[in-house]
């Protein structure tokens, strides 16, 4: 049998009123009613009805995700940290996969699926600033990702730069000199891409070693296929590195395969780092070493971004000027360049 509201005012000897008031977390409740009120609520077992709940506040208790690649670990892993971010604050989370198209990312920013949801979190590839600025819908966004876009939404992006230089100087320490750079896109413009480029340009020129651009590796994409290529297309040029940084995971996954097809060994030959820390990179043949940005902190703060929003709605608050959030990263190093501590920044 459900436990009612009422059932628990009983309990606790109060109104339904002062039960609704410590159920939906209004203010203004002594801590001791509060007490009294969740003593009765455990005993009894009271589980609110959310969607009830939601739709008493003109919500609808969704909030969206729309990244690239759902079939791309780095985006998958994220995703399961935002629905259980999302969780905690009650709200259910609908994904949508964009392709990375940008008709797509303008269908899904400017109020497509709208009516179903309160809120939305966008990892967006293609989408330029104009798409954003024609857009219409009132409900909070934030943006996920390298693409920097001067307008009013919070952005949640960890500093690639620093991240790439981390991986570079790690490389470095190691003795290596020419350090290969796979992922590159061939307009250079593309983020992430460009600002992991820039990284190891910089550390590389910091550290006293020519650029040598004969070392950069191009791709259409950043799977392992893409790796695989650009690794095979590097070699059979004639420039052998001594190690290679990746833009992601699967693209030094791809890449590794490559090199053992070729009887090289990693570390011994060619060292690599990746980026992501996505699953697969810890139980490779020869695990490896990767950039893992802090997942849950990115899913956490974008969704507490979109809740405090909604909830400085409902509250006819002032909105609050849009941030720039950088959660950190980890340099975690594995058999693929045979180190063991991680370095935190």
């Amino acid at each position: 049998m459900r436990v009612s509201l009422k059932d628990v005012a009983e309990r606790a000897g109060v109104s339904v009123k002062t039960v609704s008031n410590v159920v939906n977390d209004y203010p203004h409740v002594t801590p001791a009613m509060r007490a009294r009120v969740q003593s009765a609520i455990d005993e009894l077992g009271y589980r609110p009805n959310l969607t009830a709940r939601h739709l008493r506040k003109g919500r609808t208790g969704i909030i969206g995700l729309a990244v690239p690649e759902l079939g791309n670990s780095y985006f998958a892993e994220l995703a399961g940290a935002v629905i259980d971010a999302a969780a905690q604050h009650e709200y259910t989370v609908l994904l949508d996969h964009t392709q990375g198209r940008r008709e797509q990312e303008i269908l899904v920013c400017q109020g497509f699926r709208a009516r179903v949801m309160d809120g939305l979190i966008l990892s967006p590839l293609e989408l330029e600033t104009e798409d954003l600025a024609a857009r219409r819908d009132d409900a909070p966004l934030v943006l996920l990702g390298e693409r920097r876009y001067d307008l009013p939404y919070d952005h949640i992006v960890i500093d690639n730069i620093a991240a790439a230089r981390a991986a570079v100087r790690h490389l470095l320490s190691l003795g290596r000199r020419r350090i290969a750079f796979l992922g590159a896109r061939q307009d250079r413009s593309h983020q992430p891409a460009h600002l992991r480029f820039i990284g190891w340009q910089a550390e590389l020129a910091a550290s006293g070693v020519v650029v040598d651009e004969r070392l950069v590796g191009t791709t259409r994409g950043w799977g392992h296929e893409d790796g695989a290529r650009a690794m095979a297309e590097l070699l059979d040029s004639g420039e052998r590195p001594d190690a290679v940084f990746a833009y992601n995971d699967l693209v030094a996954l791809g890449a590794m395969r490559v090199m053992f097809e070729r009887g090289l060994r990693v570390p011994e030959d060619i060292a690599v780092v990746g980026f992501d820390d996505v699953t697969e990179s810890r139980y490779a043949a020869v695990t490896l070493t990767t950039v893992s940005p802090d997942k849950e902190a990115i899913a956490r703060l974008a969704v507490e971004s979109v809740v405090g929003r909604l909830k400085g709605d409902q509250n006819h608050e002032t909105p609050r000027a849009a941030r720039l959030l950088q959660p950190g990263f980890t340099l975690v190093e594995r058999e693929s360049t045979l180190g063991r501590r991680p370095h935190s920044f």
